[in-house]
């Protein structure tokens, strides 16, 4: 801070400011060096937000762009061939290959320090949404009609129940 800004002399208070008094308990200082009163209360608006854990860049920072966040383009990558492959008529193994993307997402958040804009919420949240999401689209493509790739047999036997019992 100069001179001019800080009223003159440093580590006085301008003379325009008035004085606070501080009657509870403090908190670090503000940005202009005086103490705030610790609250409980959220914030009415929210001035900045903190970067997920983990949601650095993957490459340093003379890398260029692409490189600097090449977990979520391996990810999207896959899931671009997997919808590409979808669309030529070979949906099952489209879909399988969109559900071992996010499968490998979840796999590249665990293991990598930093995965750059893959890192959308907490590590943990981030794992658990993508491999849940990428487990069921990979085991809803091994079920699907017809002919299945994998059949599970209670799951059988509830669909034949609810659909003879609604006839």
């Amino acid at each position: 801070m100069s001179a001019e800004a800080d009223g003159g002399t440093r580590g006085t208070p301008a003379a325009a400011e008035p004085e606070t008094e501080v009657r509870d308990a403090v908190s670090a200082p503000d940005a202009d060096g005086r103490p705030r009163r610790v609250t409980r209360r959220f914030p009415l608006f929210t001035r900045d937000t903190a970067r997920p854990e983990g949601g650095g860049r993957a490459a340093s920072g003379d890398a260029p762009a692409p490189a600097r966040q090449w977990p979520i383009l391996a990810v999207l990558s896959v899931v671009g061939l997997g919808l590409l492959v979808t669309a030529f008529d070979a949906f099952r193994v489209g879909l399988l290959l969109i559900g071992v993307a996010l499968l490998g997402g979840a796999a590249l958040r665990w293991l990598l320090p930093r995965v750059g804009m893959l890192a959308v919420r907490s590590r943990f949240t981030d794992i658990v949404t993508y491999g849940v999401l990428g487990c069921a689209i990979v085991l809803l493509a091994l079920m699907a009609q017809p002919k299945p790739w994998l059949e599970i047999p209670f799951l059988d036997d509830a669909l034949h129940f609810t659909v003879r019992n609604s006839q």
